[in-house]
């Protein structure tokens, strides 16, 4: 659907990689490892996204290493669409609030450093939450998304170590404050 609007797959994927997960940065030769595309094309968008006040950069020894500006104007839409051109809100919505005792939910893996992929890894912290209820509501959202949800349930007394291990984790629900 947004590949319908955003013909150029270089932009679209950098949209995704710095945008999806505001936290995350990455420098242009690490992004054409990723992607598997000519430095060139990727530069080009890099520098079209930076005067456009999307992205900013510092500079990390002889690196030049990208971010999305989460100060400009646009940046929660952008955000927003990102997540729902992947799921992620359906996800919220159909499997985590509905549950009750979920604290916290968390994307890891591939997806939370912002690589469109067709597996989501979801991370759902709380105590006793109904695994058969979870798997129902997983199984819908999977149907609405097109991707496969894998999920793990943690107490929240093991949290700290299970995000340790993960290299990117990306918040997106709360129970004390709603939607992240």
């Amino acid at each position: 659907m947004l590949d319908t609007l955003i013909t150029n797959k270089t932009r679209l994927k950098l949209l995704l990689r710095l945008f999806l997960n505001s936290e995350s940065n990455s420098y242009l030769r690490g992004l054409e490892g990723e992607f598997n595309e000519s430095t060139n094309a990727i530069r080009i968008e890099l520098n079209r996204f930076e005067r456009a006040g999307f992205l900013v950069s510092v500079m990390e020894g002889n690196r030049k290493v990208f971010r999305a500006n989460k100060k400009h104007p646009l940046f929660g839409d952008i955000n927003s669409i990102l997540r729902k051109y992947v799921g992620l809100d359906q996800i919220v919505e159909n499997v985590v609030q509905r549950l009750g005792h979920v604290k916290r939910a968390y994307i890891v893996g591939d997806m939370a450093m912002g690589l469109d992929m067709k597996v989501i890894e979801l991370i759902l912290i709380g105590n006793g939450i109904n695994k058969s209820y979870l798997t129902k509501y997983v199984r819908k959202a999977e149907k609405l998304i097109h991707r496969h949800i894998l999920y793990l349930i943690v107490g929240e007394e093991q949290e700290l170590l299970y995000l340790k291990e993960r290299k990117e984790a990306l918040l997106i629900w709360k129970s004390n404050d709603g939607k992240q």
